[in-house]
């Protein structure tokens, strides 16, 4: 059994776990059945959640999941789940072994009141909230999440690049990435995001992989929001892994039946503003070998009459890159780190050398995106983003 298959079915086994456990938790306080009613309705309404998802990823039901029913499954599978109930249940097991095993004075660990006792006292109060921080920390991030996948900035940047020919001093670019198209990034956040991009007025538009969730049913509606982009000079586009999850080659044939410039170890060429300009772009690679050698792969077809930029969905492209001189690479697929705790403490830096923002290194440059949609509904420090850049001569 697969380590994704162990996971999808873990979690529906350690949620019921961790409900049995809070629900023996609330009842030994002699809290009224409302209480322990309200967690049982939580809970079922988290694990039917979960089998719908589950249903609708194997096309068991075509029933649309509404944007709620996703936060909440993900929330509680991903975050509160592994995070808070799991091991608020197993420090409990722990303690209550520690002090049978190792202390005579075992009724530390119950609560003092009576049966027929109604008075909530600070213990009763502290108890009850541990027992079911999960599930309402799963409900209250829910809830703080849904505006939320709908808003993204555009971030402004300018960049000096010292091989960039003169004419292409002051040339635009609105880079894309990872819209997701799918669960959570669909109907009237992809027509805002179009809007968008279409007034910045753009030389070109580059779109740096992940442009679907997982569903190669999202593609139809990914692909035009593709073709009502706006630029001067073209919209280019390169895969990310997400794009690759469902059918790889619809996807491919999606995007060129559309009339789309998708670049799979490709180069294109393109005038802008009077100069010549080189687009290459890579296919998705888990590995930063593979990766490397596809980076050697377009390099080896560059024209030396023409100004680079690689395209790649993910940002440790960039060291390969720098060996071969190219000026400029655009990246994604970190969503600035998702989940930060600052813009230096966090998942992104754990994970990636490089995670959001400028990157420089003699006298080259790598752009990484955060993100333009979203897979996951929560983003902390790590805000969806168009990134508008304008290069200058260095």
């Amino acid at each position: 059994m697969s380590v994704v298959k162990l996971i999808i079915w873990g979690i529906p086994l350690l949620s019921i776990a961790w409900w049995i456990w809070a629900d023996r938790r609330l009842g030994k306080m002699s809290l009224r059945r409302g209480w322990r009613a309200t967690l049982a309705g939580a809970m079922l309404l988290l694990l039917a959640g979960f089998t719908w998802v589950i249903l609708a990823r194997h096309d068991v039901v075509t029933i649309p999941i509404p944007k709620i029913i996703y936060s909440l499954v993900l929330l509680w599978g991903l975050i509160f789940l592994p995070f808070l109930g799991i091991p608020s249940m197993l420090s409990w097991a722990l303690w209550s072994i520690f002090w049978r095993f190792f202390s005579r004075k075992t009724e530390f660990i119950k609560f003092p009141e009576s049966a027929g006792e109604k008075k909530w006292t600070r213990r009763k109060w502290l108890g009850t909230t541990l027992s079911v921080l999960p599930v309402l920390g799963t409900y209250g991030a829910t809830a703080f999440s849904l505006p939320m996948v709908s808003r993204f900035r555009i971030r402004e940047m300018t960049v000096s690049l010292k091989d960039l020919p003169p004419e292409l001093d002051g040339m635009s670019i609105a880079h894309i990435t990872d819209t997701h198209v799918g669960k959570f990034t669909r109907g009237k956040v992809l027509d805002a995001i179009v809007a968008a991009t279409n007034r910045l007025q753009v030389d070109l538009v580059l779109f740096t992989g992940d442009l679907i969730d997982n569903s190669i049913g999202d593609l139809p509606e990914a692909v035009r929001m593709l073709q009502r982009f706006q630029a001067k000079s073209g919209v280019f586009v390169v895969e990310g892994n997400h794009d690759l999850f469902d059918d790889p080659v619809e996807f491919e044939r999606g995007l060129r039946a559309g009339g789309i410039n998708l670049l799979r170890n490709e180069i294109a060429q393109v005038k802008v503003r009077g100069a010549l300009l080189e687009i290459l772009g890579i296919v998705w690679n888990r590995t930063e070998k593979a990766m490397a050698r596809d980076v050697d792969t377009v390099a080896a077809f560059r024209s030396p009459d023409a100004f680079p930029i690689l395209l790649a969905h993910h940002p440790h492209a960039f060291d390969r890159a720098a060996e071969h001189g190219i000026p400029l690479t655009l990246a994604g697929h970190t969503h600035g780190g998702q989940l930060m705790l600052t813009n230096h403490v966090g998942p992104g830096p754990s994970m990636f050398r490089y995670w959001s923002g400028l990157y420089q290194k003699s006298g080259l440059a790598m752009i990484v995106g955060n993100g333009t949609g979203n897979w996951f509904p929560v983003r902390v420090n790590a805000p969806a983003e168009i990134i508008y850049l304008t290069l200058r001569c260095g």
